[in-house]
């Protein structure tokens, strides 16, 4: 179980227990605020970008990766 510190100025809440709350209360404002598009849009770059990675991964093996077998 998570220690509490007893420190001048400091809350009394755990981090796991403000990482809970965070995220439940968070996750649940940003879905209302923002909508289903917001979290299609962010899906859509995260792919875009590991598709650049993949590929620049590719390239730095030299050839692109287009017709080399393994």
């Amino acid at each position: 179980m998570a220690e509490r510190k007893d420190e001048p100025g400091k809350g009394q809440m755990t981090v796991e227990e403000a990482g809970r709350k965070g995220g439940h209360i968070g996750g649940e404002h940003t879905r209302d605020k923002y909508g289903p598009e917001f979290y299609a849009e962010i899906g859509h770059k995260g792919g875009q970008r590991v598709k650049e990675l993949i590929e620049e991964g590719k390239q730095s093996e030299g050839g692109g990766g287009q017709g080399q077998k393994r």
